[in-house]
């Protein structure tokens, strides 16, 4: 039989009190797709940072195709013929593809040359994997499918046998997501061996050979993946059942709360990114948006919330009009009783090298109950971090760590917590489980619709459309800046996908 891809045995790592691997023994079967499955926070990606050389084990080895590797860094692991794909892309915006794929291994002395080189090889791979992308296009004009597809280029072209990927599809559309699990079934087919990260339980069942869960720093099992269930895996990774649908009553919706009228929204290059949208949003009701990525969407949530100005039309919040071309102001819509959470936790959400009570107060730093004279109160504010921690469940339970350490979930949960908790009459909400695990989903949409059946209005952005359809008591469809349509959540995802394609059901019947 063949040597395993990799090997790890009794790998233990500490983080000072922490400890996030608890000799971890591991074992991933050359030509599979192996699929790591876990709690926010419950070492997967120490555990991935250790093989590729981001950290080292305090104890344990690891072992490539049978031999014994030390894996001092990123080098040693790309030398070793393991290549990663991390949930924040490691690209360089302003280069174009083929620069980047060379970046770090430019094997001429001269550029010219070594781009010539590069754009052979790319060339090869996009035929040989179907991972085509214009070698000329600068990363931040490409889609983010796309530029995925340069990073899984980059670590072939540094010759990787072992493919490790750290949430692929959190940031991809349905269809994106269904292109990269054909590329991941292709490199299979020649040999490569994929390990996949992933909260996603029902991509784990649809695309992996083999899965293993993790809880609280331990590996708890390994199991063929036809041999388990979504329901088995889940209980696995939480330690109890776990709900997996949203159990909600009927909305009964009062008064609007939130009300767009012929709202215009340009981007810094003139082009309309929301074309005369009107809506409203009822106390005690969840108005759930659905589309592609890039529609509209997130320029409408940032133009709500006060952080982009409008280019026409009126916002009605709380009985108050607000004229968004002007009075754009998101300390003063936090005032008004709105809220938001941010689609992008690191960009907006969260300063990443703050410590974790300060992050919990963000945007609410003059409420008098963290002040002290002229001076913050970091004594109150450590209380009152603590206080969401425990009703958060956010892991570790330690306000003075800085949040860069928490893991893409838990941070999710900081933000939640820090604009939920504020009571707000209105909450705008942007991908509110993007990265985040089973157990947590289960939680952040039960307060979801505890907010809701308190007579709060909630306005909900997201690109899955499950969670849309279970969460929302009335959908609204937008394609190209418009809105296109409005269905219940009874809509069937073949109805709505149609429409987020900007085909109605008459044209697709014609």
């Amino acid at each position: 039989m063949a040597e395993p891809a990799i090997e790890l045995i009794g790998i233990d790592k500490r983080f000072g009190a922490v400890h996030a691997n608890r000799s971890i023994d591991l074992t991933v079967e050359r030509g599979t797709i192996h699929g790591i499955v876990g709690e926010n926070g419950a070492g997967k990606s120490t555990l991935m940072s250790i093989i590729y050389g981001f950290y080292q084990a305090d104890a344990g080895e690891i072992r490539v195709a049978g031999r014994k590797v030390e894996i001092a860094d990123p080098n040693a692991a790309i030398a070793a013929g393991i290549g990663m794909v991390h949930q924040h892309f490691m690209l360089v915006h302003n280069l174009t593809v083929v620069e980047n794929v060379m970046l770090g291994a430019e094997r001429s002395p001269l550029l010219s040359s070594g781009i010539a080189k590069v754009r052979g090889e790319l060339r090869r791979l996009e035929e040989d994997h179907g991972l085509e992308v214009d070698p000329d296009a600068v990363i931040e004009d490409l889609p983010v499918g796309l530029q995925q597809r340069v990073e899984i280029l980059k670590s072939l072209y540094r010759g990787a046998e072992i493919l490790i990927l750290d949430e692929p599809t959190g940031v991809l559309t349905p269809s994106e997501a269904d292109h990269l699990f054909e590329v991941l079934k292709q490199l299979r087919a020649e040999g490569k061996t994929i390990i996949l990260i992933t909260h996603k339980l029902r991509e784990i069942m649809a695309i992996t050979d083999t899965v293993s869960v993790m809880r609280r720093g331990e590996m708890v099992a390994t199991t063929k993946t036809a041999e388990t269930s979504v329901a088995e895996l889940a209980e696995l990774m939480v330690g109890r059942r776990v709900l997996l649908t949203v159990d909600k009553g009927a909305a009964t919706p009062g008064d609007p709360l939130l009300t767009v009228k012929h709202l215009t929204v340009k981007d810094s290059r003139g082009v309309t990114m929301v074309d005369d949208v009107s809506f409203s949003v009822r106390a005690g009701e969840i108005v759930g948006i659905a589309g592609v990525a890039g529609n509209g969407q997130s320029e409408l949530l940032e133009t709500l919330s006060g952080i982009r100005k409008a280019k026409a039309g009126l916002i009605v919040l709380n009985g108050r009009e607000i004229d968004p071309a002007r009075e754009a102001d998101p300390a003063e819509i936090r005032r008004i009783g709105c809220a938001h959470v941010p689609e992008d936790r690191h960009s907006m959400g969260l300063v990443l090298p703050f410590e974790e009570n300060e992050n919990a107060i963000l945007g609410y730093q003059s409420d008098p109950r963290f002040q002290k004279g002229p001076l913050l109160d970091p004594g109150a504010m450590r209380r009152d971090a603590l206080e969401k921690i425990e009703a958060y469940d956010i892991r570790p339970a330690d306000c003075r760590l800085k949040t860069a350490s928490f893991s893409g979930g838990n941070q999710q949960k900081i933000v939640l917590a820090r604009e939920m908790e504020r009571d707000p009459d209105v909450l705008l909400i942007g991908q509110p489980t993007r990265g985040v695990d089973v157990g947590a989903i289960e939680f952040i949409h039960k307060r979801i619709v505890a907010m809701r059946d308190a007579g709060k209005a909630i306005l909900l952005v997201s690109v899955e459309l499950d969670e849309i359809r279970a969460l929302s008591d009335r959908i609204l469809v937008m394609f190209a800046g418009k809105l296109v349509g409005e269905r219940g959540p009874e809509a069937s995802e073949g109805e709505l996908g149609l429409l987020m394609a900007g085909i109605d059901e008459k044209e697709a019947a014609e």
